[in-house]
């Protein structure tokens, strides 16, 4: 069985906890999944979660989600 390597893993991680902002978002506001892709997507966040050396992508992505709407990510 082949071994995955970090990138791979955090690829995957980054890219479950994306899905999972997004239907957050759907969820509280009731926006359609393209609107809540923007708002993800656009979010200071995003930068920080596909940042591997920062390795946010291991938190849970209720967790995330909170930092996002908190706005803790991108605050001076």
């Amino acid at each position: 069985m082949k071994q995955l390597t970090h990138h791979q893993i955090a690829t995957y991680l980054t890219d479950y906890a994306l899905s999972e902002l997004v239907k957050y978002v759907i969820e509280d506001t009731g926006c359609s999944i393209e609107q809540a892709m923007e708002r993800v997507y656009n979010s200071p966040l995003m930068s920080v979660l596909q940042d591997e050396e920062v390795e946010l992508y291991v938190q849970s992505p209720a967790y995330l989600y909170d930092l996002m709407n908190l706005n803790l990510i991108g605050k001076e």
